[in-house]
C-alpha cells in the first residue's frame, strides 16, 4: 500500500476478505490487502491460514495450486508449504544437492473468524495481531454481532474507486436522497432537517440512539419504530444496530482495499427475527441494488477525482468526512509515535437536509 497515507488504506488493521461459509475444508482462495496478495485457506481441520500468495522459487500464485495432506503446493515446480509458511518440501531436489530449504518460509498474516466472515490482519508483522485485545492502544477490534442471530444476509461489490472514497459514503448522509431514492428505503420524498448528536467512541464515533421519526419500509419490517444507533471506526467500518423490543437487526457495512486502486464494497445483515428468512430471496435484488447505487456512482465521482483529486468539504453534513480523515492522522502519528491512540473528536450536535 504505497502513496500519501492519508490517502490510502491504513495498514495496521483487520479487513473483511469474504464469508465464512464460502470457504470449505481443503479449500484456498486469493485474496487482496491493496497490493498485496493473499493466499486464505482452511485446513481440513477448520482452522485458516493465510500466507503471501507467491512462490518464493519463481513467484508463482501459490492459491493456483492445491491442498495436499495438509500442505500447499505450488502448480509449477510442486514445492509445498505448511499452513504456517515453511518450506516442507522442494521435489526436484536430487539427493547431493547441498540446499538447505529449511530457512525459505512464507510470509504470514493473521486470520480470523466473527460472526460468518473471514478478516486478516494487514500488519507489517502480522503474527504480533490478535483478534481481540485489551489493549487500548491497539489497532480497531474485529466487528462481531451482539446478539444471538438466526439469520444472515451478505453481500460483495467490488468498486473502482479508491479505499477513501468508498469509506467517506458510510459517514455522507446527504448522497441518501440522491442515489438511493427508492420506494422501499425513502418513501418520502420531501428534504427535512435532520439534528443527530455524536459522541466519540474507540477509533471513531457513534450517532447516539435515537427513534426513528420516519421508518423506512425494512423498518417497518420489525413491527414497530425501532430504535438506532449507527457506530463508524477505523479502518472503514460501519455498524447500524436497530432495535425494536426484543427484536434485533444489525446491518454492517466494510470497506476493504483491492489491488490497482480497487475497494471492495461489503454488506453484512444480521437478525433474530425467523420470519424475517422468508424473505432472503427478495432481501437479496433489494441489497444488491442498493449497493450497486453506491457503486456506480461512487466509480464516476472517481473519475472526477483522478483527474483533481482535492474535495471541498462544507457544512454541517460534511463534518463526519472530516472526522474521518482527522482520526485516520491520528491513527498514522500514534504509530509513527509508538503511542497509543487518543480520539481527537469531542461531543457535537449536527444539522443537514436530507
Amino acid at each position: 500500500m504505497t502513496g500519501d497515507p492519508i490517502r490510502r488504506a491504513l495498514d495496521d488493521v483487520w479487513y473483511c476478505v469474504g464469508e465464512s461459509r464460502t470457504l470449505r475444508p481443503g479449500a484456498m482462495r486469493a485474496v487482496s490487502l491493496g497490493e498485496e496478495a493473499v493466499v486464505v485457506g482452511r485446513e481440513e481441520s477448520g482452522a485458516l491460514f493465510a500466507l503471501r500468495d507467491r512462490c518464493p522459487h519463481r513467484g508463482m500464485a501459490l492459491s493456483a495450486g492445491r491442498l495436499v495432506d495438509g500442505n500447499l503446493v505450488c502448480p509449477f515446480h510442486g514445492w509445498q508449504f505448511r499452513p504456517d509458511g515453511a518450506c516442507a518440501a522442494i521435489p526436484a531436489l536430487a539427493r547431493r544437492d547441498d540446499a538447505n530449504f529449511a530457512s525459505v518460509r512464507l510470509a504470514r498474516f493473521a486470520v480470523a473468524e466473527r460472526s460468518g466472515l473471514i478478516w486478516v490482519h494487514a500488519a507489517a508483522n502480522p503474527l504480533a495481531a490478535s483478534p481481540a485485545s485489551s489493549d487500548p492502544g491497539a489497532a480497531p477490534p474485529i466487528p462481531e454481532v451482539d446478539f444471538q442471530y438466526c439469520g444472515q444476509l451478505v453481500e460483495i461489490l467490488e468498486v473502482e474507486a479508491s479505499f477513501d472514497l468508498v469509506a467517506l459514503s458510510f459517514v455522507d448522509p446527504a448522497h441518501v436522497a440522491y442515489v438511493h431514492d427508492s420506494w422501499w428505503w425513502r418513501p418520502s420524498k420531501t428534504m427535512k432537517e435532520k439534528v443527530k448528536h455524536f459522541a466519540p467512541s474507540p477509533f471513531g464515533f457513534t450517532m447516539t440512539s435515537h427513534t426513528a421519526k420516519t421508518a423506512s419500509l425494512a423498518y417497518r419490517l420489525l413491527g414497530s419504530i425501532p430504535e438506532v444507533e449507527i457506530e463508524f471506526r477505523l479502518p472503514g467500518v460501519r455498524l447500524e444496530r436497530i432495535t425494536a423490543g426484543e427484536k434485533r437487526l444489525a446491518n454492517y457495512t466494510f470497506a476493504s482495499p483491492l489491488a490497482n486502486g480497487r475497494t471492495a464494497l461489503i454488506n453484512a445483515m444480521y437478525w433474530n427475527i425467523p420470519a424475517l428468512n422468508l424473505l432472503k430471496p427478495v432481501a437479496r435484488p433489494l441489497m444488491r441494488q442498493f449497493l450497486g447505487q453506491d457503486r456506480d456512482v461512487l466509480q464516476i465521482a472517481q473519475r472526477g477525482l483522478d483527474r483533481k483529486p482535492a474535495m471541498v468539504l462544507m457544512g454541517e453534513s460534511d463534518v463526519q468526512s472530516q472526522w474521518y480523515f482527522s482520526l485516520k492522522r491520528e491513527f498514522l502519528r500514534a504509530r509513527e509515535a509508538g503511542a497509543a491512540f487518543v480520539n481527537p473528536l469531542e461531543p457535537r450536535e449536527l444539522r443537514w437536509r436530507s
